[in-house]
């Protein structure tokens, strides 16, 4: 027997069989390609249930108010409702803190989570630092806009709000941008990847919390359904956004501040890179730190009455690195905070909000 018969045999074993797994979804291109591709990763795993992907529609004058976390919640009442078993999200979209009753059940291997400039046709074969005086950039992002402004200060960083196709669109067929910055992961999931001009790697523009991973948000209290899914947790990328969710968590950052940060796993070690700045990216902040995670070969610990790390539940990877990973995130928090962070975030939070 194959490992991959070994891993589906030891999937099915405690699965009710033939049942009908209702997957939430709302209707945009990029949503349902994610979808489907956790979708058709379960197929394989559980040969014997069925999958009814279930699409949300929003009513289009709502979703001028917030788009992404609407949908969230519309998707999270689905569930609470016993409409849908499960819903998959792009993790930076979810919150540090999820509404009670909620899990997010399982964190898929990251894609690469770095940011992407795709540049208007005209401009094909430039760099933001060959982009001529004064050239538009389109980003939806503070983060990313106060991270370039200070890297790239030749150039002008303006908002551009839609889905990816609209962006694209507007990038394509209007005047105003010379280039606009998009995450890789969801331009390579659009099969899009013949329109990046230039990959930013974080020495660059550090990435947002949970950038490029999928997560999948379960009822916290369906036992079936969280054993279905967490099988797809991967574990080094789930101790990354662990780390990565308590430091934001920690900070009190969200979408309304600069906040990002850069992780990597080697040889048993977890590096974090965090940072803070103003929104025009002249005063900032970050720091690294590391930990040892040592993961031991199986899960030594006991039931917990509340198993969520910032939101998440992994009941099949050891709690003992799941903590470390935690912690290694508040520490960086913490150090950012003792240096006056703190001072930084309010201010853009402040300005943000005025406007």
């Amino acid at each position: 027997m194959s490992s991959n018969d070994n891993t589906t045999a030891a999937a099915e074993e405690n699965i009710p069989k033939m049942r009908v797994i209702r997957v939430g979804t709302r209707k945009s291109q990029l949503a349902r390609i994610q979808t489907d591709s956790v979708v058709a990763t379960l197929k394989a795993l559980y040969p014997g249930l069925q999958f009814d992907i279930r699409d949300k529609i929003l009513d289009t004058a709502l979703s001028k108010i917030g788009e992404k976390s609407l949908f969230t919640k519309e998707l999270e009442y689905a569930l609470e409702k016993n409409e849908v078993d499960l819903v998959v999200h792009s993790l930076k979209d979810l919150p540090t803190v999820l509404p009670p009753g909620f899990t997010i059940g399982a964190i898929c291997k990251r894609e690469n989570p770095c940011d992407a400039v795709v540049f208007h046709p005209r401009f094909v074969g430039k760099t933001l630092e060959t982009l001529p005086e004064k050239s538009v950039v389109g980003t939806s992002s503070l983060r990313r806009a106060a991270q370039l402004q200070r890297k790239f200060p030749h150039l002008e960083f303006k908002s551009i709000r839609g889905n990816l196709n609209t962006r694209l669109r507007k990038l394509d067929e209007q005047q105003e941008f010379s280039a606009i910055i998009l995450a890789a992961a969801g331009l390579k999931r659009m099969g899009w990847q013949n329109r990046v001009g230039q990959i930013l790697h974080p020495e660059e523009c550090m990435y947002a919390v949970g950038q490029g991973a999928l997560g999948v948000e379960v009822r916290a209290k369906d036992q079936d359904i969280l054993d279905l899914v967490g099988i797809l947790h991967d574990p080094e990328t789930l101790l990354c956004c662990i780390a990565e969710r308590a430091f934001l968590r920690h900070l009190e950052g969200g979408c309304s501040v600069p906040v990002a940060v850069h992780t990597a796993m080697k040889d048993g070690q977890l590096y974090l890179t965090g940072g803070v700045w103003s929104l025009d990216g002249s005063d900032s902040m970050q720091e690294t730190m590391q930990a040892s995670i040592g993961v031991p070969a199986q899960h030594e610990d006991g039931p917990e009455d509340d198993p969520q790390l910032v939101g998440i539940t992994a009941q099949n990877i050891p709690r003992v690195a799941q903590l470390a990973a935690e912690n290694l995130g508040i520490s960086l928090a913490n150090l950012l905070l003792n240096k006056g962070a703190k001072n930084i975030l309010d201010v853009a939070r402040q300005l943000n909000d005025a406007h």
